[in-house]
């Protein structure tokens, strides 16, 4: 039996990224706790062939390998920077390139970054209702984080670290924990 494959995606160019930070913790976590194969991108991963394509066929092979895996994957972890308000328009032009029924009961969890609190709502009027669009399971908690949850592009801030345990057990309505995989399998 392999093990489900939980892919992050972090809707951001910059490298270091807070956004990727997040999408990242979420992601470890995430696979330390149900045995996940983790694989996690950024918009620099899908490369520059994304903002010349009208459709999935025009993108070069390394965007498409992304799409693939997005849409083959268990889970979801998405996460986006927040600017003026909303997630930025590559990313979500790389969310239109993928089907709708790609997504259909997939599991996501929801996760966003931004100078401060004025943003936080942007995962409930932006991200859920994109996401339910395509029919996934956005999970019923949402992150979002700020600069002051960082240092050196890690989660430091210990409210941030509790909602992401928090949003991590709500996968167990999809997966076995990897310690009851473990159990039963001996």
């Amino acid at each position: 039996m392999s093990a489900p494959k939980l892919v992050g995606l972090a809707g951001s160019f910059n490298r270091p990224s807070k956004t990727y930070a997040l999408v990242r913790t979420v992601a470890d976590r995430a696979g330390g706790r149900y045995g996940f194969n983790n694989r996690i991108y950024d918009l620099t991963d899908v490369g520059p062939s994304l903002g010349q394509a009208q459709w999935r066929k025009d993108l070069d092979d390394a965007a498409k390998r992304i799409i693939d895996d997005i849409a083959s994957a268990d889970a979801l972890v998405i996460g986006s920077p927040t600017y003026k308000g909303s997630y930025p328009g590559l990313f979500k032009h790389l969310i239109d390139l993928i089907d709708p029924h790609e997504l259909r009961a997939k599991p996501v969890i929801i996760t966003a970054t931004g100078g401060g609190d004025r943003h936080a709502l942007m995962v409930e009027h932006q991200l859920r209702p994109l996401f339910g669009f395509f029919m996934a399971h956005t999970l019923p908690t949402a992150v979002y984080a700020s600069d002051r949850d960082f240092s050196d592009y890690q989660v430091t801030s210990e409210p941030l670290s509790k909602r992401v345990d928090e949003v991590i057990g709500e996968l167990a309505a999809f997966f076995p924990r990897r310690d009851s995989v473990l159990a039963a399998a001996e």
